[in-house]
């Protein structure tokens, strides 16, 4: 089965969390946390820990994301985990991954699996789609 929706960034607040030891690289790298609100196929709202290792001024980097969903795909009721990640030039987005956790499904989502992805329109519209099986 496949569920679509479009998705908005509700906070996102970068954390104090440092590495240790600290190792300096061309891009500094942080942790931030994120509340997401989906409407479509996919409705809900979303907490995520999110790491990237980003250039600002350039718009280049990568992130690697982890997201606990709790709303419905499809009308099916629960929640779940996933995981995701995408680098960016500046100009594009590759590298795309995201995967559900599996054993991660509650209520109605209980068994699920699957895969999915983001992506970002011209407009800044964000849109996420799952592709998913409940046992």
């Amino acid at each position: 089965m496949r569920a679509d929706g479009t998705f908005a960034v509700k906070s996102f607040a970068p954390a104090e969390l440092v590495p240790d030891p600290v190792v300096p690289t061309g891009v500094p790298v942080g942790v931030a946390t994120m509340e997401k609100h989906f409407e479509g196929g996919v409705a809900g709202r979303s907490a995520t820990l999110f790491t990237a290792a980003y250039d600002q001024a350039a718009g280049v980097g990568t992130y690697v994301a982890m997201e606990s969903f709790e709303g419905s795909l499809n009308g099916r009721a629960g929640a779940f985990a996933f995981a995701h990640s995408a680098t960016t030039t500046g100009v594009d987005r590759t590298a795309e991954f995201l995967v559900i956790v599996p054993s991660s499904g509650t209520g109605e989502l209980a068994g699920i699996t699957g895969t999915g992805g983001i992506t970002v329109d011209a407009d800044g519209t964000h849109r996420v789609w799952f592709d998913y099986a409940v046992d």
